[in-house]
């Protein structure tokens, strides 16, 4: 009875709150702000482990990481393994390159072999420590050469002066090579035997002293003995070998033996059948492969011909085994070598094969909704009836070059209706017109001139042509110069133009509340090149999932430290005659999707050793990784935002971001920036790495313009000099103005007809200040992207560069 007669809750019963798990857990979310904490390792876990068994797993991790070390030191030079490629630099005119080379032939027990097809170039085997090598001499005239063996060598061995060290061509040399990335290297400085003991050793401190602040840590190898070659040989062999993730992670070969097979089409194109070892990854034929410095291509067939270079050859009948060292030659193409014992590994598979597409080809029609009629097309052919003109023109001149003749009454009538006023801007062509229009009137005066003119001999001192040019030349730098500073003291400031309305002049640009937090669509206005490039959902997770395929070495194909033939379709017999020419041939896999084009950003800083003036959208010269080419970028500040602002100059002080249309690229990868003078030679003017491949990455230019206050009252001010004209005050009224001493402010209306303008301020103006109104424009680069870049002249310090302190404003 008391259980059917219970007490139930009513509708009216108070609900109270339930316990908050924790003390002041609802603040601490709040400060989190959306933050997750990282997962916790599960306690059961932490338990089963004890003290002994966390301090045996660590001790289990040492010792992997340290038979890793071992094992890739084993490998490299050993009889499975590719041999040790040294790369000789001598850093100094007075390096003795050909005593080292002797000096490194003259090992006890070793068999040299000499390579025919480069001078100062051989392999070095020595069964006894069954190790072997492959020495190649570079010489810095050819910075291209250095760069190109700096990239597949496992140790650079720099020759040093005993004296001095380096010069400045070495001192160039060695800033390419720090800024492309280092492998393992070594010192060796030969000679300074003519010295005596005491100041031998004061010598070798003075160098040391000197080398310090490029190679801290390095040591120095005499070489002058057999003793200190073996020395240094071993030292080579044991050092640590220092990684570069760009060519760590592709498959890549220096060639030891080419042979160029033509086409039947024609005699310049044909097959390349190259030979090398393959080092880095595995090789796959389906895979796109990259000639450095040629181009991309693919292969068809991969063979494996008899190693040249091994440690147990076989023996030939007749040949003499008495001398413990033994030289032999090797012929340039390696022919011999190919045709004897030559298996086939694989050929290509047509269905598995990358292609050489690097564009996409846009439809000019894809956005069409409809089709033209036929009356819509019969009404185009009678305006074209109806448009057409008689004109006298020459005999046997084509329908096409009569439509560009003009006639002379149409000459004054005809207007420029191109509203196209690209991101260089009237103002930036103003000194270039004016240049021209004084040269075609100088030329006019000269052809007049010339009429009533004599002619007379005149001795050969006093036309010096060179010192004319080299004035010219020192009168364009310093406008250079000069248009920097203005730039550094007034940045972004353009003067409203006289002839032109401002509406018109500026019809591209907008206004900005906010350049941080106002919005901007990266799809918006997009330029037609846009049509061409390849763009990732996720370039991050496409990078990612690459790296980790290499990781888990799921390709099938070459493997590292064999000896291969790759045959390479439709390549140009250029790329022989260069081999033949005694500069090395380099050849890069390229990963999925790297011969394809889009929007590649680098982030660079200005290097100390050039400080010449370096405007947006001069061609440049990069070296990006493993390739090499022409482009004229845009330069924009380096930020966190998603809206980037475009710098004229490249700034001495900060990091930029260097934007350019190029071949994708997986970072991470250096970047070297190249600037070709007039004699051909090739300035270093910013290093750097690759940030992004992003076409989405919005970089905005920015205009100011400028006013002066007339009259000021206490919150409004009236401001002339800006505008010209009472349209233009109304068109850009909406835009906020500031002033430089931080003032913020809007106009209100225009004043009389003359482009014054009435202003209200959030304080009252000083009459020294300066009333801005900012425009801004999305700009994109220009499609000038050229893989071809001319060899460049053996490289000497420029002297006619101005110091920056001596370059005065008017």
């Amino acid at each position: 009875m008391a259980a059917a007669g219970a007490h139930r809750p009513g509708p009216l019963k108070q609900q109270n709150k339930a316990h908050k798990g924790g003390r002041h857990s609802g603040s601490s979310r709040r400060r989190a702000g959306g933050r997750v904490s990282v997962k916790a390792q599960p306690r059961r876990r932490l338990r089963d482990l004890s003290r002994v068994d966390r301090r045996h797993q660590a001790l289990q991790l040492r010792r992997q990481r340290k038979e890793a070390v071992l094992a890739e030191k084993r490998s490299l030079g050993s009889r499975d393994g590719p041999p040790h490629l040294v790369v000789l630099v001598p850093l100094h005119s007075r390096a003795a390159a050909h005593d080292t080379l002797r000096l490194l032939q003259s090992q006890d027990s070793a068999v040299v072999r000499v390579d025919g097809g480069r001078a100062g170039d051989f392999a070095l085997l020595c069964p006894r420590l069954k190790q072997r090598w492959r020495f190649v001499t570079a010489q810095t005239e050819d910075l291209h050469a250095v760069l190109d063996l700096a990239k597949v060598a496992d140790s650079l061995l720099f020759i040093l002066d005993p004296a001095d060290g380096w010069d400045s061509a070495g001192d160039h040399c060695l800033s390419c090579l720090f800024a492309q990335g280092l492998p393992s290297y070594a010192l060796a400085v030969p000679g300074g035997t003519d010295l005596p003991p005491k100041k031998r050793i004061d010598a070798r401190k003075k160098l040391a002293k000197a080398i310090e602040k490029r190679f801290p840590e390095a040591k120095l190898f005499p070489l002058n003995t057999e003793q200190e070659s073996s020395l240094l040989l071993r030292h080579l062999a044991t050092q640590k070998q220092r990684h570069l993730a760009f060519r760590d992670r592709r498959a890549h070969l220096l060639a030891y033996a080419a042979e160029f097979v033509p086409g039947q089409e024609s005699d310049l194109v044909g097959t390349l059948k190259v030979s090398g070892f393959v080092r880095g990854q595995t090789l796959d034929v389906n895979s796109l492969v990259h000639i450095v410095g040629h181009g991309d291509f693919q292969m068809s067939q991969v063979d494996a011909p008899p190693d040249p270079l091994s440690l147990n050859p076989r023996v030939v009948k007749g040949q003499k085994k008495s001398q413990d060292m033994e030289v032999q030659d090797d012929s340039v193409n390696g022919t011999d070598e190919m045709e004897e014992d030559v298996k086939v590994l694989m050929k290509a598979d047509p269905n598995k094969q990358e292609s050489l597409q690097s564009e996409v080809v846009p439809d000019p029609m894809e956005g069409e909704q409809t089709w033209p009629t036929e009356e819509e097309l019969q009404e185009a052919e009678a305006s074209l009836k109806a448009n057409r003109r008689v004109v006298k023109v020459p005999k046997g001149t084509s329908k096409y070059q009569a439509a560009w003749i003009v006639d002379d009454g149409e000459e004054g009538n005809q207007e420029d209706d191109d509203d196209d006023y690209e991101d260089d801007d009237i103002d930036d062509d103003m000194m270039e017109e004016a240049a021209s229009q004084e040269g075609e009137s100088s030329e006019e005066e000269g052809e007049a001139a010339e009429e009533e003119c004599e002619t007379m001999t005149i001795s050969e001192c006093l036309r010096d042509d060179q010192y004319d040019e080299k004035v010219e030349e020192d009168e364009q730098m310093l406008e250079r110069y000069k248009q920097e500073r203005m730039d550094e003291m007034f940045p972004d400031e353009v003067d409203t133009p006289r002839d032109v309305p401002a509406r018109v002049r500026f019809q591209k640009y907008r206004g900005l509340k906010s350049f941080r937090t106002s919005p901007w669509d990266p799809k918006e206005n997009l330029p037609r090149d846009y049509a061409r490039i390849f763009q990732f959902q996720d370039f991050s997770r496409t990078r990612k999932n690459l790296f980790r395929k290499i990781e888990k070495e799921e390709t099938e194909g070459a493997s590292v430290g064999w000896y291969v033939t790759l045959y390479v379709c439709n390549v140009p017999v250029s790329v022989m005659e260069s081999f033949k020419e005694g500069k090395p041939l380099v050849l890069f896999s390229l990963l999925p999707h790297e011969q394809k084009m889009s929007v590649l950003n680098f982030l660079v800083r200005r290097h100390p050793s050039n400080s010449e003036p370096v405007r947006a959208k001069e061609e440049l010269i990069f070296h990006c990784g493993f390739r090499r080419f022409r482009a004229s970028p845009l330069f924009s500040q380096h930020t966190s935002a998603d809206k980037h602002k475009l710098e004229r100059f490249l700034r001495p002080d900060a990091a930029l971001v260097v934007t350019v249309y190029a071949p994708i690229a997986f970072p991470p990868a250096s970047v070297l920036l190249f600037k070709q003078r007039t004699n051909g030679m090739h300035d270093l003017i910013a290093t750097g790495s690759l940030l992004s491949v992003d076409p989405d990455r919005i970089v905005i230019k920015r205009l100011v313009l400028s006013g002066h206050p007339f009259k000021i009252f206490t919150k409004t001010a009236v401001v002339r000099y800006m505008f010209f004209n009472r349209e233009d005050v109304m068109w850009f009224k909406p835009v906020e103005l500031r002033t430089k001493w931080g003032r913020r402010g809007h106009i209100k209306e225009p004043l009389g007809t003359h482009g014054h303008m009435k202003c209200h301020f959030d304080g009252q103006l000083k009459s020294q200040d300066t009333v801005l109104l900012n425009l801004y424009k999305r700009v994109f680069p220009k499609w000038t992207y050229d893989p071809h870049v001319p060899e460049p002249v053996p490289w000497v310090r420029s002297e006619s560069a101005l110091p920056v302190q001596e370059v005065e404003m008017e």
